[in-house]
């Protein structure tokens, strides 16, 4: 029987990669406990053997008691012609000059390197993996370093998938363990301080759209008010014609993207992911999603935050706290009392949970306000105008 298969998150895929190329060492697979880990689903705990595959399901290594094991290289993802691993950089580069690049290299930084060479090749260490604070996309970074490159004369770019792991004594000791299992020679640290070259300024331009992606996810019980809210911002943002906005309303999102899903835990966080993927490449391409599901549960949230922050989107979590008892009272659809009777299970609310979300970026109690009133706490906390061409009554 084959193993069977898990996609890690980006991270985890930073890390595998790393693992796998000696990065890392000594460190040779995922820790139980610690920065370098594995979250498993509950479905696969206890198993003896994973394969860990990557987005489009190619196997790149084999978990198992042992350790791990290596089945393919990443083949895809741009440029990954850059992506070498220390052994190779040190046979290719011997006696170079390693310099660790965290962000978009400066006229002082250059002049550094210069002064600092005498006559040796120059490695540029640039640090792609997620979520790591640069202020870059991973590919503008590689771009910004190759621009550098190319004012220096025998610079060589490897691009390490190096991840953010949350904690910043953490990331700077793996960082110090990834550039000396690198390093074929001296390694040479950079402040970041000072103005960039014109180069270097025009790759950084290039990947910092005026306008930066947004997710706006409205989280609550039924009846609640999300859906009435989004559908007011939905339309406050076409009425000022400055951004593209796409709303993912559950119930239309269950009707067309999610048709044939059923109301179980397992079907609903597969709806709920499904919507945050297509909200993540709304907002890879710059654009604002505005989704309201109900989303009860804080694990399937915050896998849609981590998708959409990964593709380079602002994630706005929006908790509309309207109590269970109002939320009944309204009852339009008459759900909660057949949830009530027992003709509708796993009732979020009833019978089934909502967990409240501790990370809302706002939370709204729309309980005898207008939609205006409500949608103005709202309003408060996007990180984009809205500005829409005349007002009036809704």
């Amino acid at each position: 029987m084959p193993a069977p298969q898990y996609c890690p998150s980006p991270r985890e895929l930073d890390d595998l990669e790393l693992l796998l190329s000696g990065a890392l060492a000594p460190l040779q697979t995922f820790q139980a406990d610690g920065p370098v880990s594995l979250e498993l689903p509950a479905a696969l705990a206890g198993t003896d053997e994973v394969d860990l595959v990557d987005p489009e399901g190619l196997p790149l290594a084999r978990l198992d008691g042992s350790g791990l094991t290596a089945l393919s290289s990443p083949s895809h993802g741009p440029f990954r012609r850059l992506h070498l691993d220390p052994a190779t950089v040190r046979e290719r580069h011997p006696g170079a000059l390693t310099v660790p690049v965290a962000g978009p290299l400066t006229e002082a930084d250059l002049e550094s390197i210069r002064a600092g060479r005498d006559d040796r090749p120059v490695v540029l260490l640039a640090f792609t993996g997620a979520g790591t604070p640069q202020g870059l996309t991973s590919v503008g970074l590689v771009r910004a370093t190759l621009a550098a490159a190319s004012l220096l004369g025998d610079a060589h770019v490897v691009a390490v998938p190096l991840a953010s792991h949350g904690d910043a004594s953490t990331d700077h000791e793996l960082g110090q363990q990834v550039v000396a299992n690198y390093a074929p020679g001296d390694v040479l640290a950079l402040t970041g301080e000072g103005d960039l070259p014109d180069a270097v300024q025009a790759a950084v331009e290039h990947d910092q759209p005026a306008e930066r992606g947004v997710v706006v996810f409205f989280t609550g019980l039924s009846g609640s008010g999300k859906s009435t809210l989004a559908q007011a911002l939905n339309d406050l943002v076409l009425e000022g014609g400055e951004r593209t906005v796409t709303s993912l309303d559950g119930d239309v999102v269950r009707r067309n993207l999610s048709a044939g899903l059923t109301f179980s835990r397992e079907d609903r966080e597969t709806n709920i992911r499904r919507i945050g993927w297509v909200a993540a490449e709304i907002s890879r391409h710059h654009g604002i999603a505005i989704c309201s599901p109900i989303a009860p549960f804080d694990e399937t949230r915050k896998q849609v935050r981590a998708m959409v922050e990964a593709a380079g989107g602002e994630f706005v979590l929006v908790h509309v706290a309207t109590p269970l008892e109002e939320c009944e009272r309204r009852d339009r659809k008459g759900l909660y009392a057949k949830a009530r009777a027992g003709e509708i299970p796993d009732f979020t609310g009833i019978s089934s949970p909502y967990e409240t979300p501790e990370d809302a970026t706002v939370r709204v109690d729309t309980t005898g306000r207008t939609i205006e009133d409500a949608l103005a706490d709202v309003l408060a906390v996007l990180p984009f105008d809205v500005a829409p061409t005349e007002t009036g009554d809704r």
